[in-house]
């Protein structure tokens, strides 16, 4: 039977191991990122190859682009797609969206709007903003989903909370004429107004009007 100091002293091999790993992991990401910046694709591309192998999700979704792009070498977009592919079911909001988007239009994949909604959903729920976007019209025109505007107004709001001016200006209007929520001239003028001040023209007009009807001014 191993000692108590044999299994401690396994463990703490074992720990160092990990640390280790994820050390040189980490150093290949960051070389890799200064290589891209300053347009060394083959050395960004060997480095991030190196991390992606080692389970490394945001060296699996660099690696992917590069691949789709043909940076670093010749285009490759079905090793990118399952790069991509490994980044996504790794938890990766980013890759989870862009995976959407490859399904939405059939690029190294079957054309599935169902299956690109479905990736959209798992990064909107972790708080991304341009796949709420994109969760939200597939709701609003029920392509790839049912349409729900009670759900596209859910995740329009969303987005324009982490935000989103163009879903603020949505949000805006679904609030000013009642659209997959109660009607509420104050919320909908509080949205104009914050996508207004991202330099929303429509958005700044809008607000003027709603506050007219209020009786205020925005």
């Amino acid at each position: 039977m191993m000692s108590v100091l044999g299994l401690v002293f396994r463990l703490v091999l074992a720990a160092a191991a990990l640390t280790f790993v994820l050390t040189a992991t980490a150093a290949s990401i960051d070389a890799g990122w200064r290589a891209y910046q300053r347009g060394d694709y083959d050395t960004a591309f060997r480095h991030y190859e190196r991390a992606a192998q080692a389970g490394d999700r945001l060296a699996q979704f660099n690696l992917a682009m590069m691949l789709i792009r043909g940076e670093g070498g010749g285009e490759d977009i079905a090793a990118g797609v399952e790069w991509l592919r490994r980044s996504a079911d790794g938890g990766m909001a980013r890759a989870q969206y862009n995976l959407g988007l490859l399904y939405e239009s059939g690029t190294g994949v079957p054309r599935s709007l169902t299956d690109a909604t479905a990736w959209w959903q798992k990064a909107a729920q972790q708080g991304l903003a341009e796949a709420q976007v994109q969760l939200a019209t597939q709701y609003f025109l029920g392509r790839g989903a049912p349409k729900d505007w009670k759900l596209a107004a859910k995740w329009y709001e969303a987005a324009a909370e982490n935000g989103d001016g163009g879903a603020q200006y949505i949000i805006a209007s679904f609030y000013e004429h009642g659209d997959g929520v109660a009607q509420d001239l104050r919320k909908a003028l509080a949205w104009y107004v914050q996508a207004a001040r991202q330099g929303d023209v429509g958005a700044a007009a809008q607000a003027k009007d709603v506050a007219r009807r209020l009786g205020m001014q925005p």
